[in-house]
């Protein structure tokens, strides 16, 4: 594995977090079912993922096989911050149980970050990260609009976060 596909996991892995800790923060049926994943528990199920979707490619899947696939790319929440589908689907949801200041607040968002995770990122690090994550929100947006889309993809790209979640911190990949 490349250093640039290792980052590219460990983002994904990040993204994870940071969408568990917002569906947790809003509550009701957009709860996380079970604990949040460790990075190992978490590597170990995207791998197994990977692989259905393999042979999902290659030559197909039973129904029960198919079930799995679905079931890990929910768990995963694979996609949750960068499919305009899916950032359309958790936000019409999350409005209809009452929204929450974190899906538009920077200042709300910031606070689903720990105090030690905004320690190393600094102020303007975590104005990036806000920025980020509310600009992923804003992919549902303009799903009509093809030229809203790439601009906000445009915004999405140019503030791309580091690694700097606790659970990656205590694995020494931060």
């Amino acid at each position: 594995m490349t250093g640039s596909s290792l980052r590219e996991m460990l983002l994904e892995y990040q993204g994870y977090v940071l969408a568990y800790r917002l569906r947790a923060a809003l509550g009701g049926r957009l709860r996380p079912p079970g604990e949040r994943l460790v990075l190992s528990e978490y590597a170990a199920r995207r791998l197994e993922r990977q692989a259905l979707a393999r042979r999902l490619v290659e030559e197909g899947l039973d129904a029960a096989q198919l079930g799995r696939l679905e079931a890990l790319s929910g768990e995963l929440m694979f996609g949750f911050w960068l499919n305009p589908a899916e950032v359309s689907a958790f936000l019409r949801a999350a409005l209809r149980q009452g929204g929450h200041p974190a899906l538009g607040d920077p200042e709300a968002f910031a606070a689903l970050l720990t105090p030690s995770e905004r320690g190393r990122l600094g102020e303007l690090g975590v104005r990036l990260v806000c920025a980020h994550h509310l600009s992923c929100l804003s992919l549902a947006a303009p799903l009509l609009d093809p030229d809203g889309l790439a601009a906000v993809w445009q915004r999405v790209e140019a503030t791309t976060p580091p690694l700097f979640v606790d659970e990656l911190a205590a694995a020494g990949q931060v």
